[in-house]
């Protein structure tokens, strides 16, 4: 049976890849990703543990493509692990305190059901190994990323990232044009 087969070894690799995951990975890459149209920039270092494999079209592939995920899908870190507990937990009591102040409230235990629901979305919102792949959206890049390193035969790492984009930060003046013509000609007409 061809469906059993590629069943096994699919789990087989997944198995194999989930051994490595201990080991160091100490070489890599650092890629970048410049979308000047949409002034967005990333920076990427993404590890392996030989540069055998760090110079391979799949690592690198694996690297931009991430990279592009992360200049469009606006991750703030690489895992749930990296969060600061203390804003996952203000996150969590503004979900419940959303919950209970809903005109019909709901029983204690479906509100926190309600609050799991809703961190686990904020996990994929922020997180980047949570995020569905642009690419392939019913796979997440942690997916993604344990496939790479079963197909390349070594342990593969997203390490850091940094996102820039284009006036991002920066209080942007608000011009009425429009406004102002009208007030000039509102004070012309008084002025006579």
């Amino acid at each position: 049976d061809i469906e059993k087969a590629l069943d096994y070894l699919r789990e087989k690799s997944l198995a194999a890849s989930a051994k490595k995951a201990s080991r160091i990975a100490a070489e890599g890459i650092v890629d970048c990703f410049v979308c000047e149209k949409c002034g967005v920039g990333v920076i990427i270092e993404v590890n392996c543990e030989t540069d055998f494999v760090a110079k391979s079209d799949d690592f690198k592939n694996f690297a931009h493509d991430v990279a592009l995920q992360i200049a469009s899908m606006k991750p703030t870190c690489v895992a749930i692990e990296d969060l600061d507990a203390k804003a996952v937990e203000l996150e969590r009591e503004i979900y419940k305190n959303q919950a209970l102040a809903e005109p019909k409230p709901k029983p204690l235990n479906i509100i926190e059901k309600m609050v799991d629901g809703r961190i686990q979305k904020y996990y994929k919102e922020v997180c980047l190994l949570e995020q569905d792949f642009f690419k392939d959206p019913g796979k997440t890049i942690k997916q993604y990323q344990t496939e790479v390193t079963a197909k390349v035969g070594e342990k593969v790492a997203i390490r850091r990232f940094v996102r820039y984009e284009m006036g991002e930060g920066i209080e942007k003046r608000k011009d009425d044009y429009l406004g102002e013509i009208s007030e000039n000609l509102a004070k012309m007409q008084q002025n006579g």
